[in-house]
């Protein structure tokens, strides 16, 4: 379905319930009848805002939602010679001539809308939750040996469902005696992200089991919130069958719990995953590839496959080195002990967020199993985040892990920390992040955990300090102005032409400052609420910080704040299709 209409969709529900809330609400206005002989007439119905033209994602399009062209060759090829070597996102130094800002919370995860700053950025970090780990292995077939077992997302997935006000996780378990020696996918459901519980189904009956049988690996569960058919409206990509025969063998749901399979792909290889591009329309298979440098050197890089039609697509998907990705970083985080390890990405799973594509990289640094085996650790992987702007090239700038590891062997998170998909769920002004953790319990044996970490809402990035950010020129639809900040001092706004030249009305000494610490924070100028006057027009905005930190803004036609960014993995009280709009 073209996003335009799924907006529109959201238009003819007419229940303006918005995102966040908004200060110094407006009076109503007063009754200019009063004191006359006029008849007092009927107020007029306030018109709804217009929704913007949102491009189209045509899978075949070269030109982007944000006014990047891709080049003709798409995919792009990448030699296997730059496999340490990371990537460069060309967009950031090829911009396109007018940025198109109207889907999303605009994000200062690098310098794609900055044209001048003297701003610092600043990475966060998410937070464990406190009640972490919020699921352990306690269930017969959760648990596999004595003191050991596993009841985690193997990326799996952990999404928030607006239909019906639940969060719903599908893990990985040990399979106890109803895995015949696999492990299985179960089911779990909460209504707060934190407390979780087991519903008994008839799938397996007693249990919360919902797939078995077969050699599982990594796993892909997939929320499709826009699917057109309901009984597709859950996908499943599972990465299974065993060493030297390892296939996505795809499924479909309409409750997520009853599978039927569609079809199997090609050889793949292990912790192999998919992820779905909403911005242009494509799926897209991240397949782990084992690249062989030289004779004595053998690093884990990603192949990349893209397709519109999900069925297709996994019939062609297939490890294929033609189809290379990308590779390690150089800056990589080393082990703190096996520091001749060199890292390697041992998986992606990504998503929409707001206005870029946000992916969580799995990063290892060793050691091997035979070594992990022989001196009794597990291990390190942790979570590292990049960002994409067209779904392909990856920026990273923050090698400090996102979600590390512990150093306290007796902590869920010792070791071996994996993503879960839908990451991260809206709640309020929190971010939720979900991911397994491994330990060795006090037999030896490995216990695989599933763990919370929150962060501000957009808060990956903040360009902080005293100083100044003047962006790219920029194309807008609505008229509302908001920020993401936490001032200390004072933060004002200006608004200028596509020259530089402030606007009259909209300069700096209009602005209204903006202080105290918001998520949703409305920028206003003295005799302009609104930029209803510019629409239409391109133009430049000058962020002027005094103390303190910015983390996104964007401009809506809707005064609640709704920013037609993608949700992620949803939330409490958003809009049930996957986007900020009302509803």
């Amino acid at each position: 379905m073209r996003l335009k209409n799924i907006l529109g969709i959201a238009l003819s529900v007419g229940c303006l319930l918005g995102s966040c809330s908004k200060e110094n609400e407006p009076t109503s206005p007063p009754n200019n009848s009063e004191g006359t002989n006029e008849q007092p007439t009927t107020p007029a119905t306030p018109a709804t805002p217009a929704y913007p033209e949102i491009p189209n994602p045509d899978p075949t399009s070269r030109l982007l939602y944000n006014g990047i062209s891709l080049p003709t060759v798409w995919p792009p090829t990448t030699s296997t010679a730059y496999v340490t070597s990371g990537m460069t996102p060309n967009y950031l130094f090829n911009k396109p001539s007018v940025i198109d800002i109207t889907i999303g919370r605009q994000l200062f995860v690098d310098d794609f809308l900055i044209s001048q700053t003297s701003l610092k950025r600043n990475w966060h970090r998410a937070e464990y939750h406190p009640s972490s780990p919020v699921l352990v292995p306690e269930k017969e077939w959760e648990l596999n040996g004595k003191g050991g077992g596993s009841a985690a997302p193997f990326s799996d997935g952990v999404w928030y469902d607006e239909t019906d006000n639940k969060f719903k996780m599908w893990y990985m378990a040990a399979g106890g005696s109803y895995g015949g020696g696999n492990m299985v996918t179960c089911y779990a459901e909460s209504a707060d992200g934190i407390n979780w519980t087991r519903p008994s189904l008839n799938v397996v009956a007693g249990t919360n089991i919902v797939h078995s049988g077969k050699n599982r690996d990594s796993n892909t569960v997939w929320l499709d919130k826009n699917a057109a058919n309901e009984y597709e409206r859950y996908k499943m990509f599972q990465s299974s069958d065993g060493a030297g025969n390892w296939k996505y063998h795809y499924y479909t749901s309409s409750d997520g719990k009853a599978w039927r399979e569609v079809n199997e792909s090609k050889s793949i290889a292990d912790r192999s995953t998919v992820f779905k591009n909403p911005f242009r329309g494509v799926w897209v298979w991240s397949l782990r590839h084992n690249v062989r440098v030289n004779s004595a050197t053998l690093i884990r890089g990603r192949d990349y496959m893209e397709n519109a039609d999900a069925t297709a697509g996994n019939k062609l998907a297939e490890a294929d080195l033609q189809r290379f990705w990308f590779g390690a970083w150089p800056s990589e985080p080393t082990h703190p002990v096996y520091t001749d390890v060199q890292p390697a990405i041992y998986n992606l799973d990504a998503i929409g967020y707001e206005s870029v594509m946000l992916g969580i990289f799995s990063v290892w640094s060793g050691p091997e199993n035979d070594v992990c085996s022989a001196d009794g650790v597990i291990k390190r992987n942790q979570l590292l985040l990049g960002y994409s702007r067209d779904g392909w090239n990856w920026y990273r700038e923050d090698f400090v892990p996102f979600c590390p590891v512990s150093d306290d062997k007796s902590a869920w998170n010792n070791g071996n920390i994996q993503s879960a998909v839908g990451s991260p769920i809206i709640v309020g002004d929190k971010l939720y992040f979900y991911m397994s953790g491994r330990h060795f319990s006090s037999t030896g044996q490995e216990i695989v955990s599933t763990g919370l970490a929150t962060l501000r809402r957009d808060g990956f990035a903040s360009m902080s300090g005293t100083g100044e950010i003047l962006t790219e020129p920029l194309k807008f639809s609505g008229e509302y102005f908001f920020v993401n900040a936490a001032i200390k001092g004072s933060l004002t706004v200006e608004i200028q032409d596509e020259k530089g030249t402030p606007i009259t009305g909209f300069t700096k000494s209009d602005c209204v400052s903006v202080t105290g610490d918001g998520t949703c924070k409305q920028v206003k100028w003295k005799n302009n609420e609104t930029l209803s006057s510019l629409k239409g027009r391109t133009i430049r905005v000058k962020f002027f910080v005094n103390d303190g930190d910015l983390y996104a803004f964007w401009i809506t036609p809707f005064e609640k704040g709704n920013s037609f960014g993608y949700t992620a993995g949803g939330g409490p009280g958003l809009y049930k299709l996957g986007i900020d709009a009302p509803y």
